[in-house]
């Protein structure tokens, strides 16, 4: 488009130079949140006591020294900037987001100093012990809540096997969801404990299921949640892996090298965060 709408000449080469040149100082800035050299971009609150959700979680991009690694996600939004546009779907009009490739303690040390400045956060996640212990360990206080259709999710698992007739599963599962929404979640740990199996694959998943269950209960406090108005689903860090990440760098025949890849998600965590003046600063700043 720029040859043929402006006439300059631009090789694929120099584009990804200059890609991974910016991406990399969007990384040292990273650097500077950390030693509270420099402010992090932060979220426009109706009030300091807004509660401001907290989401981590991973994907997979392959590398091409690595093979497979985890790219670590963190979503931060408002509650104010979930506007419901449909039954049972929300919009977010405005999100911070961090990209890290690598392990969590790297991706959490980053993390931390945007997450800092709020104070009522609230930590929607699938179970992954290394997020909830992040939140205990640096913010106690904030809501611990495990997402709904995680928590159904295992349910499911459980039933399938317990429960071979459709009809009967299909009832049972209903009777456990509204207990999740009535703050119940002891109930069906109490009911699981006391069934029996007949086979060793529906005793181990009776055993996870209830491992799981207990490990989180706290945080399974549904109807508790719906009525302060708190989301209770994951859904928004899923789209952000999906809209952030994966719709760039996990493309036909794309492989990374892990440097490379980290660059690129910078660029996109800070586009997708509207975030973009960041880069045009640092364009100005180096002409």
């Amino acid at each position: 488009m720029l040859q043929q709408l402006l006439g300059i000449s631009v090789s694929a080469k120099q584009i990804q130079r200059v890609s991974e040149h910016y991406g990399q100082a969007l990384e040292e800035q990273q650097v500077q949140y950390q030693q509270q050299q420099k402010e992090p971009p932060v979220l426009k609150l109706k009030n300091p006591q807004e509660p401001v959700y907290a989401m981590m979680d991973g994907s997979m991009v392959f590398s091409r020294e690595e093979g497979w690694k985890e790219m670590k996600v963190g979503r931060l939004f408002n509650q104010s900037a979930c506007i419901p546009i449909q039954e049972h779907r929300n919009q977010i009009t405005q999100s911070l987001y961090l990209c890290h490739l690598g392990d969590h303690q790297a991706f959490t040390d980053k993390w931390e100093s945007y997450c800092e400045p709020y104070q009522n956060k609230i930590c929607i996640a699938d179970g992954a012990r290394w997020i909830w212990n992040w939140v205990e360990d640096c913010y106690p206080q904030a809501v611990q809540v495990l997402d709904f259709f995680h928590a159904v999710e295992r349910l499911g698992s459980y039933a399938a096997l317990q429960y071979p007739d459709s009809a009967q599963r299909y009832k049972w599962m209903e009777q456990q969801q509204q207990r999740l929404k009535n703050d119940e979640a002891d109930q069906i740990i109490a009911e699981v404990k006391l069934s029996s199996t007949n086979h060793q694959e529906t005793e181990k998943a009776r055993m996870e299921l209830i491992r799981y269950y207990e490990n989180n209960l706290s945080r399974m406090q549904y109807k508790t949640y719906l009525e302060k108005g708190y989301l209770i689903g994951s859904g928004a860090i899923e789209a952000a892996h999906r809209n952030v990440i994966q719709q760039r760098l996990k493309l036909s025949g794309q492989r990374w090298s892990v440097k490379g890849a980290q660059q690129i998600a910078n660029l996109r965590a800070s586009k997708k965060s509207n975030q973009w003046n960041a880069v045009i600063n640092l364009i100005h700043a180096a002409a």
